[in-house]
């Protein structure tokens, strides 16, 4: 008896909560970037930190709360519903 070939595509539901848990895993790398990004462009020899320099920190970091709150309940979906193991 011939095997049946799976589809050469996913279906929606199991490709956008891998793109969902990929994109989860790439969002700390993301945010380190951004946090980082006022040390670039201040000059070598001033290291402080100005108002809006902690403004835009705390905006940033706002902002990646917020995705990751967006993010939760897709990835919780994901652990109710197994999936398929490829052989």
């Amino acid at each position: 008896m011939a095997r049946v070939k799976p589809p050469l595509f996913l279906a929606r539901a199991p490709y956008r909560r891998r793109r969902l848990r990929d994109a989860a895993r790439l969002l700390p790398v993301v945010g380190l970037f951004l946090l980082l990004v006022p040390l670039l462009w201040t000059p070598k020899a001033e290291v402080s930190l100005s108002s809006a320099d902690v403004i835009y920190f705390f905006a940033v970091w706002l902002i990646l709360i917020g995705l990751a709150a967006a993010f939760a309940p897709g990835l919780r979906a994901d652990e109710q519903q197994p999936e398929e193991e490829e052989d």
